[in-house]
């Protein structure tokens, strides 16, 4: 059973909030009361929805105890009720899942972090095409990407890659991308057809904002350097090369993608900030519950989360036994989203089951 009280204090809340921003406020005042209410908006039309089907419900359970009606009367009412039990049942599923715990970062972008893992060349090109479908998933989603820093394989790829894939949503798409993504392939360069497993990590950070994560100027060591290019190309003669260490946490970053030193280091603060605010969540989470299960397999980065099987076309996540025979659409972006609804459904059942739902 839904809590009954609970759904009143919040469509209450809800009659509040609309009624204080109708009299008029100050410019914060109304903008953390619209906040709020924005974050109320989607579970009280939830409720509300439900509560309707509720009354349709008792309407024709009293219209079907009439001994008065007539069998066509009975009948369509009959059908009707069927069908409005239906609807309340998948109404409170919507209600439930509404009144969940929302992560504050759902709704914000998000930093992009790939690493090439063990099997040197083919590890840093399979990093490159990982990052080519974050790119196109980032595409359809009509978000923007943009590199903040790389270093290129020796034979393509990358290395290490870090960009800031920007819109409404992106974290909560992406954050059960973190963790080791394994590649089983026949490398260009194998002459006997053998297949070869590589692996890549991957971690994404919510993009933090000033007010999210507070960083004193004292606290950092902030080193220029001149930029470093592959076989000379896009060296700077100036030092635009931006280091930036946090004292406290020992954290590091560099960024020289840029050619404007102004630029790098605003890049460069906002993934120091990104890092801070993913450690801070992190030591939350661990005070929260100290297996750190909050995420689906746990969320840990140094956890195989899935294998991408070339030769039989076929991609599986680990964590829910989930595998799809459509390898080909999965690295174009197409696909994607299959295995991220998959992975959000069952943190939604976790969260559910925890909460005794």
């Amino acid at each position: 059973m839904l809590p009954r009280d609970k759904l009143d204090l919040i469509l209450r809340r809800h009659e509040e909030l609309s009624a204080k921003l109708s009299e008029g406020s100050d410019g914060a005042a109304i903008a953390a009361l619209s906040k709020e209410l924005s974050g109320l908006d989607d579970v009280v039309s939830a409720i509300r929805a439900f509560r309707a089907a509720e009354t349709e419900i008792g309407g024709l359970n009293a219209l079907l105890a009439d001994p008065t009606i007539d069998a066509d009367m009975r009948e369509l009412a009959q059908t009707e009720l069927a069908e409005a039990q239906t609807r309340v049942e998948t109404l409170e599923h919507a209600v439930r899942l509404a009144l969940l715990p929302k992560d504050a970062a759902d709704a914000g972008s998000a930093i992009l972090e790939l690493r090439a893992g063990t099997g040197g060349d083919e590890a840093a090109l399979f990093a490159g095409d990982l990052f080519r479908m974050y790119q196109k998933y980032a595409d359809l989603h009509g978000w923007k990407t943009e590199i903040v820093s790389a270093s290129e394989g020796a034979a393509g790829g990358y290395k290490e890659i870090i960009a800031e894939v920007m819109g409404r949503g992106v974290f909560a798409r992406l954050k059960f991308e973190s963790g080791v993504h394994r590649v089983q392939r026949v490398p260009d360069t194998e002459t006997q057809g053998r297949i070869h497993t590589s692996a890549a990590t991957v971690a994404v950070l919510p993009e933090a904002q000033d007010v999210d994560i507070a960083i004193n100027e004292a606290d950092l060591k902030i080193d220029t350097m001149r930029a470093q290019g592959a076989g000379g190309q896009h060296v700077n003669k100036t030092e635009s090369a931006i280091r930036i260490t946090h004292l406290p946490t020992g954290t590091v970053v560099f960024v020289q993608d840029e050619r404007s030193q102004h630029k790098n280091r605003a890049r460069a603060m906002n993934l120091l900030r990104a890092r801070l605010y993913d450690e801070q969540r992190q030591k939350l989470d661990a005070e929260r519950a100290a297996d750190r299960r909050a995420q689906v397999g746990g969320g840990d980065r140094s956890e195989r989360i899935r294998t991408y099987n070339f030769p039989q076309g076929r991609c599986t996540d680990h964590r829910i036994n989930l595998t799809l025979y459509k390898l080909d659409k999965v690295m174009i972006g197409e696909a994607l989203d299959e295995i991220v609804d998959a992975l959000t459904a069952a943190h939604q059942a976790k969260l559910m089951a925890a909460d005794g739902a």
